[in-house]
């Protein structure tokens, strides 16, 4: 353990420069005495490392040092291998630079690791699109990633649920999420997201994109991912559903599926009574109308007439 975490805080100091010994104490769950008696091991063995005093300050490496990365574990070797998605990586303009990575990897592997390394990608694959959809086609996706790359800014003409804008943006990062990507890019001090396939024009420019300090794309896409569908779920349904009524209903969403199953109270009738978030009339109909007669909405009062109306205009036509 001890060993690699030794490696560990190596690795660190290469790949940040200088770091404080108390980020390194929270990053591995030591003390920052822990992480100084680790300092001085890694002294006594050769590695040039030394510490930068001040408010400031930290550990760094001594300019010009590397290491090389050597004795993967068979279970590191595999992750490796299982993060290479080629779909989306061939969509940022990466093809041929994971196919020569991966070669490049199993070359460098022992023997005995090559073998089960490789078979992960034969016996995993992740498909991040739903059913029955394409991950969407994003054409200037290539374009971004560039900036991105390069930490450049870009200027997009981008066509919002309002109107099309103009924005100049230092990109910070692109997400896939369930087949659609998106770019997360700084404009006007804070960090922003916008759907790439409404990206109609996108230039890189000379100037540089500065990241903001300590930004976390992955924090940050879970804040506003969970922010994004609180600000839709802003109604309430009360709903009578029949038991399998109740089971189709939670395939809607995972929210839907854990206000039903929290709120669920059983009817004389064998029916339960829940209590649902709904986007607004229009979208939870459409939803609705979906579970047929398992499902009958109490309220409110708007949702019930819009099912009502769409359910006769389906009569009319069906008879």
């Amino acid at each position: 353990m001890r060993a690699s975490r030794l490696l560990s805080i190596l690795m660190t100091l290469q790949a940040r420069g200088q770091t404080s010994a108390e980020a390194l104490a929270e990053e591995f769950e030591v003390s920052v005495r822990t992480i100084y008696r680790d300092i001085d091991n890694l002294s006594a063995s050769g590695v040039p490392v030394y510490a930068e005093r001040g408010r400031t300050g930290g550990f760094r490496l001594m300019d010009g040092y590397r290491t090389k990365l050597t004795g993967l574990s068979q279970p590191e070797a595999e992750a490796l291998f299982l993060a290479g998605l080629p779909g989306p990586a061939a969509d940022l303009g990466l093809r041929e630079a994971t196919a020569a990575a991966r070669l490049k990897l199993l070359a460098a592997l022992p023997a005995s690791t090559r073998g089960a390394a490789d078979a992960v990608g034969q016996r995993f694959h992740l498909d991040p699109a739903p059913w029955y959809r394409d991950v969407e086609p994003g054409p200037l996706l290539k374009t971004i990633a560039e900036a991105l790359w390069t930490d450049r800014r870009i200027a997009v003409r981008y066509e919002s649920w309002r109107e099309v804008v103009s924005r100049d943006l230092g990109p910070l990062g692109v997400v896939l999420k369930g087949g659609v990507w998106y770019l997360v890019a700084e404009a006007g001090g804070k960090p922003l997201t916008y759907r790439v396939s409404n990206i109609l024009q996108a230039t890189v420019s000379e100037a540089a994109a500065v990241r903001p300090p300590g930004f976390d794309l992955s924090a940050y896409w879970r804040r506003w991912a969970k922010a994004f569908e609180d600000s839709l779920l802003t109604d309430e349904a009360v709903l009578l559903v029949s038991p399998s009524g109740l089971q189709r209903l939670a395939r809607l969403n995972a929210a839907v599926a854990r206000a039903a199953e929290q709120s669920a109270r059983p009817q004389p009738d064998g029916r339960l009574r829940v209590v649902i978030p709904i986007e607004g009339p229009q979208n939870a109909a459409r939803d609705l109308l979906s579970l047929a007669a398992e499902c009958e909405v109490l309220s409110p009062e708007s949702l019930r007439t819009t099912i009502a109306r769409h359910a006769a205009e389906l009569a009319a036509v069906y008879g």
